[in-house]
């Protein structure tokens, strides 16, 4: 079994890529819904608190990822830390999810930060979903109606789209009106080769 990484700037269509795949019946690890799961788990909120302390909590207990978010994109320091509390988990949840589907051709392994933190060097092949920087800000503000300011701050914590592209082994164009399922199906028949 091939394992695939599939990677692009915030913002690029990265999850409508993916679902593509999986309408072709390719089984997709979303690296971000797995780790958004860790925030239900009292051990790892542990974790986080020690880190961040309780201003990144709400009343209840719960962790406010925006708060958290907003520490995290303006010190590299915290965001490297939570990358350390997250990233063994999700490496070893995905470890488990290949074993499950081992009898696939192959899998996805969804991740913007693929490149970042050499994910891509336990990956067969890596797919990179491109869109240029300023269609992806107005998408991100138009669907999360977050500020130009906010986006560029996460944006810089992120490989340039373009480096991504240049590393890559396949590049799917995510403009509207480009042919994406046509995009996805030949790279899908490649990958299958």
């Amino acid at each position: 079994m091939k394992k695939v990484g599939i990677t692009g700037g915030i913002g690029c269509g990265k999850s409508t890529v993916v679902a593509e795949f999986v309408r072709r019946g390719v089984y997709a690890f979303v690296a971000d819904d797995v780790a958004a799961a860790y925030y239900a788990d009292t051990a790892f909120l542990a974790e986080v608190r020690q880190l961040f302390g309780n201003e990144v909590f709400r009343q209840d207990g719960s962790a406010d990822k925006s708060r958290i978010a907003n520490v995290v994109f303006a010190d590299s320091h915290k965001l490297a830390a939570l990358n350390a509390l997250v990233h063994p988990r999700v490496m070893a949840d995905f470890d488990a999810f290949c074993r499950q589907h081992s009898a696939e051709p192959y899998v996805l392994f969804e991740s913007a930060i693929l490149y970042d933190y050499g994910f891509d060097a336990l990956m067969d092949k890596v797919v990179c979903v491109y869109l240029d920087l300023p269609e992806r800000i107005a998408r991100l503000q138009k669907r999360d109606g977050v500020d130009e300011r906010q986006l560029m701050a996460r944006v810089a914590n992120q490989m340039p789209a373009e480096e991504m592209m240049r590393r890559a082994d396949y590049v799917i164009l995510n403009y509207e009106g480009n042919p994406r399922q046509r995009q996805v199906a030949l790279i899908d028949k490649m990958i299958r080769q």
